[in-house]
C-alpha cells in the first residue's frame, strides 16, 4: 500500500501515533521482562515512602538519556529507557496496571519515559484532573505531556489538534500532577510534528508560532500575570527521514537541531536541555524511498539508525527509536522496528537473512561484532563506532 506523498510528509512515522501505540503495546510476540542481558551499571533502586513502589534516581544528564520505543513486559538487551504509552494513547496502560509495569521495568534498572496522549478535542474530559493524576502516580522517569497536538488539516487524525490555548491548559495540568508526585521529574512539552529539516522552514516557524501562542495563553488565561515562557521548557521532537541515504550526507536530524538551537539561543552542544528526540526513525514511504523495493528499505531503515543515533549522541541529545518492534496499522506494514512482527531480532539488512551482513564496531571496552539490528542500536548507545565503510557493507 503506497500513500500518496503529501499526505504522508503529513502523517509521517508520528502522526499515527494513536494507532501505533495499540499495535505496540499488545501486539504478538511481547517478550517477558527480564534483565538487559548486558549488565552494565545497573542503577541503585529505592523504595518509595509508601514501600512498594521502586523509583530510579533522576538522570541529570541528557547525554545518558537513549531508549527505545516499547511496551508492557518488554525490555531491549543492553537499552536502559523505554519509552512506553499511558491509556490516552489507545492501548497503553492505566491505573495498578501502569504502576506496576514501571515498577518492574525500574526494579531491573530500566527507565520509563511515559506518554501521555491528549484526548481527543472533542472529548468532554479532555481536562480531567483525575486522568492526568491517574497518568502521574505511574512515578515515571520522565513524562511527555501531549502528542503531535500541533497537527492540523489532516482529516484521518484531526482530533489530535489542540488549540494553543486548550494545549496550554492541558499541559500545564499535566505537568503540575506529575511534579506534585515526584519534584524535578522532567516533563517534555508534547512532540513537535516530523519536518524535514533544512528544507521545511515554514512548518518548523509555525510550530514557533504555536509554541508563542501557547505562551500568551499561559500568561493571560491559564495564569493571568505569570511569565511562563516557552523557551524554559524542554520540547520532544519526532524526526523520520532518510538520514544517512542516499549519498551519506542527508541529515534532517542535524539540521532540526541546528534550527531549535537557533530558536531556544543556545549552541548545539546544550541543547540536549531543551530538546529531546522523542521517536527517530526512517521514512519508508512518501519521500522518494521505493516501499515496494525491500533491498532500498532495508539499507534507508539500517543507515538512519545509524546516523540519528551518532547525530544525538554526538551533541548529547536524549533520543528514543521508533520503533522496539515492527508493526500494522491503518492497513500498513511498518517495517521500522529493531524486531520483527514477532519479537525476533532483525538481520542488519532486514531484506537478508540473519548473519548475511555483520559490522564491526569500535567500543570502550574493545572491538564488537553485531549482527541483528537490537544488538547494533544497544552497542551505538553505549559509544561504539561502526567500521568507516559500513554504508557500503550494508549495501552492498
Amino acid at each position: 500500500m503506497k500513500l500518496p506523498n503529501a499526505l504522508m510528509r503529513q502523517l509521517s512515522i508520528g502522526a499515527l501515533i494513536i494507532l501505533a501505540f495499540s499495535v505496540l503495546s499488545c501486539g504478538p510476540g511481547a517478550r517477558s521482562a527480564k534483565a538487559p542481558a548486558q549488565a552494565t551499571a545497573t542503577p541503585q533502586a529505592t523504595a518509595t515512602p509508601q514501600g512498594h513502589e521502586v523509583w530510579l534516581p533522576l538522570v541529570t544528564n541528557p547525554a545518558l538519556i537513549h531508549g527505545i520505543q516499547g511496551s508492557p513486559d518488554e525490555t531491549y538487551a543492553g537499552i536502559s529507557w523505554q519509552r512506553v504509552a499511558y491509556a490516552t494513547c489507545g492501548s497503553g496502560t492505566r491505573g495498578q496496571m501502569l504502576r506496576n509495569t514501571i515498577n518492574t521495568y525500574h526494579t531491573h534498572g530500566i527507565r520509563v519515559l511515559l506518554t501521555v496522549c491528549q484526548p481527543s478535542n472533542s472529548a468532554p474530559d479532555r481536562f480531567s484532573p483525575a486522568l492526568l493524576m491517574d497518568a502521574a502516580s505511574g512515578a515515571a522517569d520522565a513524562v511527555q505531556c501531549g502528542n503531535e497536538e500541533m497537527k492540523n488539516n489532516v482529516s484521518s487524525v484531526s482530533f489530535l489538534y489542540w488549540t494553543p490555548s486548550d494545549f496550554a491548559r492541558f499541559y500545564d495540568l499535566c505537568e503540575h500532577a506529575v511534579q506534585a508526585v515526584r519534584p524535578n521529574t522532567p516533563v517534555l512539552l508534547g512532540s513537535l510534528d516530523p519536518h524535514v529539516g533544512g528544507i521545511d522552514y515554514a512548518p518548523l516557524a509555525q510550530q514557533v508560532s504555536y509554541l508563542e501562542q501557547m505562551q500568551s495563553a499561559m500568561n493571560q488565561s491559564v495564569h493571568p500575570g505569570s511569565h511562563w515562557d516557552w523557551h524554559t521548557q524542554t520540547l520532544g521532537l519526532i524526526n523520520s527521514w532518510h538520514d544517512g541515504y542516499p549519498d551519506g550526507n542527508t541529515n534532517s536530524l542535524y539540521y532540526l537541531f541546528v534550527f531549535w538551537a537557533q530558536q531556544f539561543h543556545v549552541g548545539l552542544s546544550n541543547l540536549g536541555r531543551y530538546l529531546w528526540v522523542v521517536e527517530g526513525t526512517a521514512c519508508f514511504t512518501g519521500c522518494g524511498v521505493d516501499p515496494l523495493n525491500p533491498y532500498q528499505v532495508a539499507v534507508v531503515h539500517t543507515l538512519a539508525l545509524i546516523t540519528d543515533v551518532q547525530t544525538a549522541m554526538t551533541l548529547k541529545v536524549p533520543f528514543f527509536y521508533f520503533s522496539g518492534k515492527d508493526f500494522v496499522s491503518v492497513g500498513l506494514y511498518w517495517p521500522i522496528g529493531v524486531l520483527d512482527l514477532n519479537g525476533h531480532p532483525k538481520p542488519i539488512r532486514q531484506d537478508l537473512p540473519l548473519g548475511a551482513r555483520s559490522l564491526h564496531l569500535s567500543c570502550p571496552s574493545g572491538n564488537a561484532t553485531v549482527v541483528d539490528q537490537e544488538a547494533l542500536l544497544a552497542k551505538l548507545y553505549a559509544g561504539c563506532s561502526p567500521q568507516s565503510d559500513y554504508a557500503q557493507v550494508i549495501e552492498s
